[in-house]
Parts: structure tokens; C-alpha cells; sequence
């Protein structure tokens, strides 16, 4: 055995292992891709609204708001539970058809 076939050898394995590496993470992101689309796709549905930027974004901002409810109450402040609470319902019931 050669010098040469030595580092062909190594050579080869080494491509092997970069190949298997970046096939499994394709796969994996892949596969991700399909469950976060998927995700998205039922979220949509069931809300009635477009998978859009803007009424994601607004979708977040109105759980966001009712979040904030929900820190209100554990701090004892009812009224500005209720004031987060309508404002997050409030802008929910914009988005949801």
C-alpha cells in the first residue's frame, strides 16, 4: 500500500462523514420545516385567519396582551387585569374571522 492510497483512503472517509453529517441534519431541518409548516397550516385554519406576516404578528401581539392579564393577576391587580384582558381580546377579535 502506497502513501497515495493511504491519504485516498482517508480522504474518502472523511468525505463519507461529511456527506453522512450533512444528510442527517438536511433531513432533520427537513423534517422540521414540515412540522413547523404543518403547525402553521392547522393554526390558520382553525383561527380563520392568512398565514401572513402581519397577522402573525398581530396573533402574538394579541396573546401577548392577554399574558400580560394573566401577570396582573398573579400580582393582585385586577383592573389592570381586566384592561390587558379587553385590549388583548380587543385586538384578537380583529384577527379571528
Amino acid at each position: 500500500m502506497t502513501m497515495d492510497d493511504v491519504f485516498t483512503f482517508i480522504g474518502n472517509a472523511f468525505g463519507d462523514f461529511i456527506r453522512f453529517i450533512v444528510d442527517g441534519l438536511t433531513g432533520f431541518f427537513g423534517g422540521l420545516d414540515e412540522a413547523a409548516g404543518s403547525f402553521m397550516q392547522g393554526l390558520s385554519n382553525s383561527l380563520g385567519i392568512p398565514i401572513t406576516l402581519i397577522s402573525l404578528l398581530v396573533l402574538a401581539l394579541g396573546l401577548w396582551l392577554l399574558w400580560k392579564g394573566v401577570a396582573a393577576l398573579l400580582r393582585s391587580a385586577f383592573i389592570a387585569m381586566l384592561i390587558w384582558w379587553l385590549l388583548g381580546v380587543t385586538v384578537l377579535s380583529w384577527l379571528i374571522n
